[in-house]
């Protein structure tokens, strides 16, 4: 399993704050930097995701999962506008977008969003490191962060509303009728939120294949030689399912 040092979290947890000082303007960086500094704690230890074979399931993981979309999503935009996309929202405005929208994982004001699994079943069966908070108040994940950058007075323009809110694109049914019109007027007006849903697919499954690469390495330096009586009868169950499809 993939694991961040100590020393990783504080560079990625700088790394989002040079991020803010970049980006983000003075008309609400002093908001934001408030919201910042009380999840702070909490912030740099909260996973990304609950079952280990999703992505980010381990301290540090929503930061570094941050940091990949924010990261992806400028990428993504120089290359849709590179072939002829519109582009009529602003850098800090993708960025801002990118970097909040999973800011619902980090819980409310008062309760963290996942709590470790105490259910050795789950985490054996289905691979559960985390569970959702039982004491926290169901919001959807782009609803709870949309209201904390509200508690903060963080203003948000409609571009980033949006693409906090359809970053998961049809993955969420909430989101089918921004997605799926068939009335042009209610077409989407901006392309932020499509760069958005493929820089956190593209974030998600490069994770996810860092873990598989990360779990792969473990099983080979725990697993055994094959004795050479055990790979004879390898061998012949590998003949002999052969045989049954000849």
């Amino acid at each position: 399993m993939k694991k961040l040092t100590a020393e990783q979290m504080q560079l990625n947890w700088e790394s989002l704050m040079d991020i803010i000082e970049k980006y983000i303007g003075d008309d609400r960086k002093e908001n934001l930097l408030k919201m910042y500094e009380d999840f702070e704690e909490r912030m740099i230890m909260s996973p990304a995701s609950g079952k280990e074979h999703f992505h980010n399931a381990m301290p540090g993981g929503y930061v570094e999962h941050i940091l990949h979309v924010i990261k992806f999503s400028l990428q993504l935009y120089k290359l849709w506008e590179k072939n002829g996309a519109e582009i009529n929202f602003t850098d800090e405005e993708l960025v801002f977008a990118a970097m909040h929208h999973d800011l619902g994982k980090v819980g409310d004001l008062e309760h963290t969003y996942y709590a470790p699994q105490d259910s050795d079943w789950h985490r054996m069966n289905r691979g559960e490191i985390y569970k959702q908070n039982p004491d926290i108040q169901y919001m959807k994940v782009p609803d709870r962060a949309l209201w904390l950058l509200q508690h903060y007075s963080v203003k948000v323009t409609d571009k980033e509303y949006i693409g906090i809110k359809l970053t998961d694109g049809l993955y969420d049914d909430a989101n089918s009728a921004y997605l799926k019109s068939y009335n042009p007027a209610y077409n989407l007006r901006s392309n932020i939120a499509y760069i958005l849903h493929q820089a956190d697919m593209m974030a998600t499954h490069i994770e996810f294949d860092e873990w598989k690469r990360s779990d792969e390495d473990v099983v080979v330096k725990v697993k055994p030689p094959v004795t050479k009586k055990e790979q004879e009868t390898i061998d012949n169950m590998k003949m002999k399912f052969n045989e049954l499809f000849d």
